[in-house]
Order: C-alpha cells, then structure tokens, then sequence
C-alpha cells in the first residue's frame, strides 16, 4: 500500500487534527503516513495510537528547522523513528521559541496594514504549537481581504524579494548540528525537499557528515531533480523516501494526501535501516576482533 512519509497537522502549520489526518489517509487506501510537523514531537504518541485505532501505520517523525551557513540557506531535515525523542525536545523547543518570536514581529507587521488583531490570528492558529504565515493569510481571508491563503497577498507579504514584505526569518541551528542531534536521539535524517531550498550543494558534505537518505519524491522536486537524486542516493548508499508534504487547505501546491509517495521496497529499508546498520556493526567489530586475536 501506498506510504507518504510527510505529512503535517494542526499542531504545526496543517489545517487537520492528527485523527482527521489519519482517518482521511485510511479513506483514500494509504497504509502509512509519517507526521513530520515542524520543530514538534506532539504527535509522535498519539499519532500511534490514533493510527493503530483505525488500522493506519503511523511512522513517528519531525521536520526539524536548520540553516547550512556557508550556502546561507534553509535546511530541512526530517527525523524518522527516533528511539530517544526527548533528545530532540530542547531543540525542537528552541526552534519553536524562534518560530514564536519571528510569528509575533510578522503579527505586528500584518496589523499595521490591515485592521485585524493579534487576537484574531490566535484564534486562527488554534491548535498549532505557533503562528505560521498561513494562519495570519487565514486571518486575512476571514477578513475579506483575500479569498486564498497562497495567492497574490502571500508573496506580496511573505516574498523576501519584495522590499516591502513583512517575513520575518527565525534564527535555526546549524544543519550539521541538526544532524548531529538526530542521530544522537537514535533517529534516522532525511533531508527534505532537496529541490525546494536547492539543498544540492549542501547535500555532499551532508552526506560525509552521516546523511542516512534524501526526499526523492515531493511535490517541489522537478522530474530532473528527482532522478538526480536516485543518483546521488544510489552512488552513496542512502535511504529514498516521498511525501506528499500534505497540510490540507494550508499547503502552497495543489495535491492531495498521497500524490507523493515511497514506494514499498523503499519503506521496508527505511523501516529495517537501523537493524541492518547494528549488523553491519556488530560483523565489523567481530571481523576486527578476530585479526587481532
């Protein structure tokens, strides 16, 4: 069955609730989706249990927020069945601080030209761990100013190459700490997107410092992208997956749960990855003991 390994709620910048999300998933035919909010690890519990509840698979994930210093860009890493969660919580919570701080400045901002309040964004971000730009564009259409959240307004607002946009960036760690914090936390990274931050020229050194696998298949990755990436993965060992990055009314490209997926021999690595890595470990270290004896 089908897998679409990103998948966002409420909790982040998604419109569903993880129950919604899970019942809509089992709807359409798909066995296993991953939630991957951003910088949050709330559903991480009850997603299984939800999912276990209406015969869903729900893999345990977080999108968690980097930026690569050298290529000055965003870095979007996901963390896949991570044994040690609460390892990853005081980065998460400080991304969140971050996201918190930088939603509240853009707040202000959208209040300054439109007669909305901060009150009334709240009350569109109900639910969510923090404010995104989608619930200040929900807010704007609740007040007549737009009838759609990714439309003309959003780029006039949120494009930084508008020099009168009111985006407000937040400070993210360091991607390669990012990494360094998943794999301590026992989880699997993933990088995400590779194509829509045009994470390319990152991804090497990435890939030297640990990188298990990269997003192949996602809605903001071209044909040519995407079979680049089989490449690079295929050369250096590394885990394929695909999502549809699905946040229901709140997602910027047109596709529904599922348009993206992983294809079945794909899953079953990621899901045996760390197993078959132990094994790998544990015949090497036999094979070093015995030349030493």
């Amino acid at each position: 069955m089908p897998a679409d390994l990103h998948c966002h709620t409420r909790l982040s910048d998604g419109s569903l609730g993880i129950e919604d999300l899970i019942i809509l998933a089992k709807n359409i035919g798909i066995g296993t989706i991953a939630i991957t909010d951003h910088d949050s690890l709330a559903a991480t519990v009850r997603g299984k249990i939800i999912g276990e509840r209406h015969e869903v698979n729900v893999i345990p994930g977080v999108e968690i927020s980097a930026f690569d210093y050298e290529s000055k860009k965003k870095v979007h890493l996901l963390s896949y069945l991570n044994e040690y969660p609460d390892r990853l919580e005081g980065l998460c919570r400080k991304n969140s601080l971050e996201r918190r701080k930088a939603g509240q400045m853009m707040v202000i901002k959208a209040a300054q030209r439109f007669p909305i309040t901060p009150e009334f964004v709240l009350k569109c971000a109900a639910g969510s761990t923090n404010i995104y730009k989608q619930h200040i564009m929900h807010a704007l259409m609740e007040g007549g100013f737009t009838t759609e959240i990714f439309g003309d307004l959003f780029y006039e607002l949120f494009d930084e190459k508008n020099p009168e946009n009111i985006s407000v960036s937040p400070k993210y760690p360091d991607a390669f700490d990012v990494l360094r914090a998943i794999h301590e936390a026992g989880g699997i990274a993933v990088l995400a997107h590779p194509g829509f931050y045009d994470n390319f020229d990152v991804l090497p050194s990435l890939i030297e410092k640990g990188l298990d696998g990269v997003e192949v298949w996602h809605p903001e990755n071209s044909e040519q992208q995407a079979d680049e990436l089989i490449r690079i993965a295929d050369e250096n060992g590394l885990l394929m997956t695909g999502g549809s990055d699905f946040h229901g009314m709140y997602g910027a490209h047109k596709g529904t749960l599922g348009a993206f997926t992983t294809p079945d021999d794909n899953l079953n690595e990621l899901i045996g990855y760390k197993s078959k890595k132990k094994r790998l470990l544990k015949k090497s270290s036999q094979s070093i003991q015995s030349k030493k004896a």
